[in-house]
């Protein structure tokens, strides 16, 4: 009896091995495909820098072993996988949104009490629409000084969106210097145009 139980128990864990394997490498799959993090995409973007400097210095299309473990360190010193970096970089690839989040993730924060920290996602939202709106106008400037008529149809498209015309401009003359706000105004276009 203790033969054909031991049997059949054999059975079953060569027969059920395949199928455990099957639903491991699902269950691997599934975590590389999901949407990454906040926290992953921060991680992404160190590592991604660090990745981009080996690169850089990569001569004929091909990495060194030297280069690609280097490579590779820094993405595990990075806290991620390679295949989970490998999946964050597909996706980011193929997702303008992903590709803005991880900008945003990787800019150096706004200096405390500068404009930039101080701009709210919606005020971030608002900026990107009225600039969706008025780039047809600077457009047709070219360069040159807005007529009184193109500047009340500038200003009708910022006052539109809820913002005033001196916050807007106050949120322009920042994001020209501020990454983190510039990509964060990146995020909200990014997040319009879906």
């Amino acid at each position: 009896m203790r033969l054909l139980t031991a049997a059949a128990l054999s059975a079953f864990l060569i027969t059920a091995a395949p199928a455990l394997a099957q639903e491991a490498e699902a269950s691997a799959a599934a975590a590389s495909a999901a949407a990454p993090t906040d926290a992953e995409l921060a991680q992404f973007a160190a590592a991604m820098t660090k990745v981009k400097a080996v690169s850089a210095a990569v001569q004929n299309g091909a990495p060194t072993a030297e280069q690609q473990a280097e490579m590779a360190g820094a993405v595990q010193n990075s806290g991620l996988t390679v295949e989970r970096f490998n999946a964050i970089s597909a996706a980011v690839a193929g997702d303008g949104v992903l590709q803005a989040r991880a900008a945003v993730a990787g800019a150096a924060p706004s200096a405390p009490g500068s404009i930039g920290a101080g701009v709210t996602d919606a005020e971030a939202a608002q900026f990107a629409t009225a600039m969706a709106e008025i780039s047809g106008v600077a457009r047709a400037l070219n360069g040159a000084q807005p007529n009184a008529e193109q500047q009340a149809q500038m200003a009708a498209a910022i006052t539109k969106v809820g913002l005033e015309i001196e916050r807007f401009n106050a949120i322009s003359a920042a994001s020209a210097q501020d990454e983190h706000l510039q990509a964060r105004i990146a995020l909200a276009q990014a997040r319009q145009a879906e």
